[in-house]
């Protein structure tokens, strides 16, 4: 999961979508007015606290950060990434960079865009430590090196010889719990991530101790995702069942079913299901509207009939 561009925005509810700051690897993948439109529509239109997008060969993901400490109600955070990259471990470090981004927020534009910069840098570092035993183990030297100019021989042995086995054991872990999620194994996917969360901890890996626990965080609800979605198709098809009798009002009732699934479809990188659902969203309001229009029509025939 590598990140091509970052950026924080906000949504004014007279001015739309305001970006604060924005880094990218390149430009030609710079965030699009039609993109962030999008973003708007789904964040204060439909409520939802995550939103993707595409654009050509880029995927775009956006989500709400919680900024109430800084009273900023509508703030965002956006990630552009290439089409094949794996969301899921994007959402797991979210909220970490939002913290950050919340905790040294600046009216300086410039400030904020170094702290962008900063943390799809930290991001990178993580990524490629995940994929390579030996990066960790440079690490653990750095670590150990400074120890011994600090006079800790103890805990610089103790960790030389956690290094010599650990990053291997995490790297195959991590192999293990990856396999598992893909497998939709998802209670020993959680316990396996949460494993590799306990052997970084062991050789002071914080912030891939960190990032694996809130992976198996977002793992777990994964079981309860799965029954909410089939309860939700459930009650879709039956209400959908249910407009053949021309129950109009029932278009207004499919709503919001419809868009919780959409949010769930997120979850899961669902894209097509996520696509159709959107679009059958779209038009569920058109024919609510509608039906709205005949109900009131219905009404006034039933006004003239009585006051034949």
């Amino acid at each position: 999961m590598s990140p091509v561009g970052i950026i924080l925005y906000e949504i004014d509810e007279s001015f739309g979508p305001i970006v604060i700051a924005e880094y990218y690897l390149s430009q030609e993948s710079k965030i699009s007015s039609e993109i962030l439109k999008e973003f708007t529509e789904n964040h204060i239109d439909k409520e939802f606290m995550n939103a993707s997008a595409h654009q050509n060969d880029l995927r775009y993901f956006s989500s709400k950060i919680d900024a109430k400490s800084i009273e900023k109600n509508n703030l965002f955070i956006a990630f552009i990434l290439k089409e094949e990259e794996d969301l899921m471990s994007l959402k797991s470090i979210i909220n970490q960079i939002s913290e950050k981004i919340v905790q040294n927020f600046s009216k300086d534009r410039a400030k904020m865009e170094d702290l962008l910069k900063d943390e799809l840098n930290s991001i990178f570092s993580l990524m490629e430590k995940l994929k390579e035993p030996a990066l960790v183990k440079d690490t653990i030297d750095d670590k150990t090196k400074k120890m011994i100019d600090n006079g800790k021989l103890q805990e610089a042995r103790e960790l030389i010889n956690l290094g010599e086995e650990i990053p291997e054991k995490l790297s195959e872990e991590i192999k293990l719990a990856e396999q598992l999620l893909h497998e939709k194994l998802y209670k020993k996917a959680m316990k396996s991530f949460l494993k590799a969360a306990e052997l970084a901890e062991l050789i002071q890996e914080i912030e891939i101790k960190s990032f694996l626990e809130n992976k198996a965080e977002q793992i777990e609800k994964f079981p309860d995702l799965m029954k909410e979605k089939e309860l939700l198709l459930r009650d879709i098809e039956k209400l959908i069942g249910l407009l053949h009798q021309n129950k109009l009002h029932l278009y207004h009732e499919l709503i919001k079913p419809v868009n919780k699934l959409i949010n769930i479809s997120n979850s899961f990188e669902e894209e097509e299901l996520s696509e159709s659902l959107i679009q059958m969203s779209n038009e569920l309001k058109r024919a609510d509207q509608l039906a709205k229009e005949l109900f009131s029509m219905d009404k006034k025939f039933k006004d003239f009939f009585e006051n034949l």
